[in-house]
C-alpha cells in the first residue's frame, strides 16, 4: 500500500508521467529543505537549509514547509523561526519586509534583523539595539536642533545687517 501511495505522489509530481526511480532527499533518508536567507540591505543575515519556517504578515501568520506552493507575503515585525535541517529551532527578530517563496528558495528581505539562540537571547539582543538605535537618534535630534538654531542665528544677525 506504501508503495502504492508512494508511485502516486511521484506520479503527481511528475504530471502524470511515468516515474522514474527516486533519487531525492527522501529516498536518501534526509528530509527535503529550502534554503533560506534572511538579507539585509548590506549583508545576509541568514542563509541556511530549513525544512520549517513560521513568520507573521499582516494577515496573521503562516508556515512554510517543502514543496509548499509558491507565495509573497508582507511582513510584520516579528519573530521569524525556523528548523533547520541539522535540527534545533532558531530565532531571528525582523523589520518590515518582504517575502518570497520559490520551489526550494525563501527568500526574506527586511530592514533590520537580530539572530538569536533562544527567544531569551533574542530579547536581550533586540534590547540592545533598540538602545543603540535610541542613542543614535538622540544624538540625530541634538545635531539637528544645533543646525536650525545656527541658522536662526544667522537670519537674525542678516535682518539687523539690512537694517542696521
Amino acid at each position: 500500500m506504501a508503495e502504492r501511495l508512494e508511485s502516486l505522489a511521484d506520479s503527481a509530481d511528475s504530471g502524470g508521467a511515468a516515474a522514474a526511480p527516486r533519487s531525492d532527499a527522501r529516498a536518501s533518508g534526509q528530509a527535503r529543505a529550502m534554503r533560506l536567507r534572511v538579507m539585509l540591505p548590506t549583508s545576509i543575515v541568514v542563509d541556511t537549509l530549513a525544512v520549517k519556517i513560521v513568520a507573521e504578515a499582516r494577515n496573521g501568520s503562516f508556515c512554510l514547509l517543502p514543496r509548499h506552493v509558491d507565495f509573497v507575503a508582507a511582513l510584520t515585525p516579528g519573530i521569524l523561526s525556523f528548523v533547520a535541517r541539522e535540527g534545533g529551532e532558531n530565532f531571528v527578530a525582523i523589520g518590515e519586509g518582504t517575502l518570497v517563496k520559490r520551489p526550494d528558495d525563501v527568500l526574506v528581505s527586511v530592514v533590520d534583523a537580530v539572530i538569536g539562540d533562544d527567544l531569551a537571547g533574542l530579547r536581550a539582543a533586540v534590547d540592545g539595539r533598540f538602545r543603540e538605535h535610541d542613542e543614535d537618534e538622540r544624538v540625530a535630534r541634538s545635531a539637528l536642533a544645533s543646525l536650525e538654531a545656527a541658522a536662526l542665528r544667522r537670519f537674525v544677525e542678516m535682518e539687523r545687517g539690512a537694517h542696521g
